[in-house]
């Protein structure tokens, strides 16, 4: 599947009012490593947008991580909000975020609202799963 297409001038589709090269692009093209596990989930949202494949399954801790993301043409992301973090942070190894992330598929609308749970290891974060609300 291609992988979309964002202008590293455009306000970072996460919605931090960053703009995308020096918010998600930096992790996304930049090669950067997030910090903390809101930036990973906020770029992992990106990286859901954008169709990076290759991205979301490095992101992906290696105890769940599938052997491929389906990702579905006619989906379209359309916003995120943080609802609330819990750790997560610079010196934790492990963290949740919740969230809501709006889409459309054929035009109609739908809501993930989760909390995802992180870990660190070797100083990296990875996306370990979620529970849907």
């Amino acid at each position: 599947m291609a992988r979309k297409k964002t202008d590293t001038d455009d306000d970072c589709p996460c919605g931090s009012a960053a703009e995308f090269s020096e918010c998600c692009g930096r992790f996304l093209i930049g090669g950067e490593i997030p910090q903390t596990a809101e930036l990973l989930m906020r770029s992992r949202y990106c990286g859901f947008l954008i169709r990076d494949e290759a991205y979301l399954l490095a992101t992906w801790h290696p105890r769940a991580r599938p052997s491929r993301v389906r990702l579905d043409e006619n989906q379209r992301w359309l916003g995120l909000s943080i609802r609330a973090t819990e750790a997560g942070g610079v010196d934790d190894v492990s963290g949740t975020v919740e969230f809501v992330a709006r889409y459309k598929i054929h035009g109609k609308g739908h809501r993930l609202h989760e909390i995802s749970r992180f870990e660190k290891i070797d100083n990296r974060w990875y996306y370990l799963d979620g529970q849907h609300l």
